[in-house]
């Protein structure tokens, strides 16, 4: 195996060997789940608080949970502000795909922005920027007020790149789909949340002697003040990276060589073609997942005309799947990669997915019985989130250096194909739309579904093959990343994290090419020849 240590010299050397070696050697009480050759946990023990790595993912995930909380708070208090201001059904429509329009700009700005500065700031940032959003939400008055401030408030869903981002800096590649399928679950388990929350706030406030009009604005300054304190919580024990600092301080010690300029890393990721894949392919699970949040309360008030808390507690257990179900998807994904490597991750992902359309398409025939639509919500549920986790089993193998665009790309066409499925089939602009029960809509968006997973099959990585084909002959993991950098940067020696990313992602083989390969079960280790002081 190549030696892909540092070869630099002199006083201002990088030094991130050294550092690696000393998490290495570290006792074992300090990382009791072990560390590989990046200083990345090898496990994810969720009941764990160990910084940086525990700490790190605990505090992603509630954040990501609080910042949906707050975007689909309003979608929870739905049928009385649509009283109370007098709102139509193309308005809620329209104000609905405005709340997930809103963060489709702001992952992509996301991605690269924890490209640069770093998950931890980048966490906070949000939360502190679009609190106000939140606040003002008990100031709205009418149809474009309500529709403004939902969008905004929508844009803190970049978190979920924040989210992510900071579990794939801190985990192995063998857990990486499973460390970022359970905390991105946990995360969108707000959705599911806020509609049980959200209505007994509301009642809380209403049995405390406050009308009904004005308690239903009270109940956000909940979601507002949660987002000041995480945001507090993440910048005093948030850690960017698994060495223990954060982005800031390794660049001053050169520990954390720069990605170079800019353009070259949104270069890397907007021009990869499987980023856009996979931003298609995300639209219609997370995205319908986001669609089904912002309606299912409404519906189940309507169609089977059952009260608001009734209606909010039945809606919140389509989210609420989330605390297991994304999970699965992850580890399915990893469990699937130890035999069939990165084709059996897709295959997977394809599989699950189009039976989440399938069951999409079910939910929508039997909406003449409550009991079924319940049983059928939860099977959908189930298929429709996996498929979430699956994805981002995938995604962080799409490129190393531009791990946070990429990711920041995929999560925003969640959020596309959110708005862009409920303008077609919620939206209610349209006479036609006008008279489309929210049944059909949802059998039209399953078959959507299964139409739009298909492209999967262009997936394709020279050194893992495809759905349909294997590998190319030679090709190796190395040679995939080390394209994303020019001669000059390699002369830098700013590839070196890539590199020891490819020398872990060898694993993404299948089990019988990495036994003729002669490679060992566990992560092979970088050889360090030298330590740069």
């Amino acid at each position: 195996m190549a030696d892909t240590s540092s070869t630099d010299s002199g006083p201002h050397a990088p030094n991130v060997d050294k550092v690696l070696v000393e998490m290495e050697t570290a006792p074992a009480g300090k990382f009791p789940y072990g560390i590989d050759t990046e200083g990345k946990a090898k496990y994810c023990p969720v009941w764990r608080f160990t910084q940086p790595h525990m700490v790190a993912f605990h505090l992603s995930w509630v954040a990501f949970f609080i910042s949906f909380i707050a975007t689909f708070a309003p979608a929870s208090l739905l049928p009385v502000i649509r009283d109370d201001l007098n709102l139509t059904k193309s308005e809620l429509g329209n104000a609905g795909v405005a709340a997930v329009c809103g963060a489709i700009a702001a992952r992509i700005g996301m991605g690269v922005f924890v490209d640069v500065v770093g998950p931890r700031y980048g966490t906070a940032a949000t939360m502190l920027v679009t609190a106000p959003a939140v606040f003002c939400m008990s100031l709205v008055t009418d149809y474009s007020t309500f529709a403004v401030t939902r969008f905004f408030i929508g844009c803190s869903l970049c978190m979920f790149v924040c989210c992510q981002f900071w579990c794939g800096t801190m985990f192995n590649v063998r857990i990486v789909g499973t460390a970022n399928a359970i905390a991105a679950g946990w995360g969108n388990m707000g959705g599911g949340a806020c509609h049980f929350i959200m209505p007994l706030i509301y009642q809380g406030i209403m049995n405390g002697g406050t009308p009904g009009y004005q308690a239903w604005r009270w109940s956000f300054f909940v979601p507002g003040g949660l987002y000041i304190l995480t945001s507090l919580a993440t910048l005093l024990y948030g850690i960017d990276h698994p060495s223990g600092k954060d982005y800031r301080d390794l660049k001053k010690e050169g520990t954390l060589k720069t990605k170079g300029a800019m353009w070259p890393v949104l270069k890397c990721g907007l021009g990869n073609y499987r980023s856009w894949i996979f931003f298609l392919t995300y639209g219609y699970c997370f995205g319908v997942e986001l669609t089904v949040d912002n309606i299912i309360v409404e519906y189940m008030f309507d169609q089977f005309g059952l009260s608001l808390s009734v209606a909010g507690a039945l809606g919140a257990i389509f989210g609420l799947m989330n605390l297991f179900t994304r999970a699965s998807g992850g580890m399915i994904s990893d469990y699937v990669a130890k035999y069939w490597g990165m084709r059996g991750r897709i295959w997977a992902l394809w599989i699950i997915q189009t039976l989440g359309g399938v069951f999409c398409i079910v939910l929508g025939l039997v909406s003449n019985s409550l009991s079924s639509t319940i049983v059928v919500m939860i099977i959908f549920s189930i298929f429709c989130q996996q498929a979430c986790g699956l994805h981002f089993g995938v995604v962080p193998f799409v490129s190393r250096r531009a791990y946070g665009v990429v990711s920041g790309l995929v999560g925003a066409g969640g959020n596309t194909g959110a708005a862009v499925t409920q303008a077609i089939w919620f939206a209610g602009t349209a006479q036609w739309q006008l008279n489309l029960p929210k049944n059909e809509g949802l059998v039209w968006m399953g078959v959507q579904t299964i139409a739009l997973t298909l492209p999967l099959v262009f997936i394709w990585f020279p050194m893992w093959g495809s759905m349909f084909t294997g590998p190319k002959e030679g090709a190796q993991e190395e040679d995939y990343y080390m394209k994303e950098w020019s001669a000059e940067e390699v002369a830098q020696g700013l590839h070196q994290g890539a590199m020891r990313f490819a020398i872990e992602s060898k694993s993404q083989r299948g089990l019988k090419e990495r036994k003729a390969m002669g490679l060992e079960e566990d992560v092979p280790a970088v050889k360090v020849a030298s330590v740069s002081a």
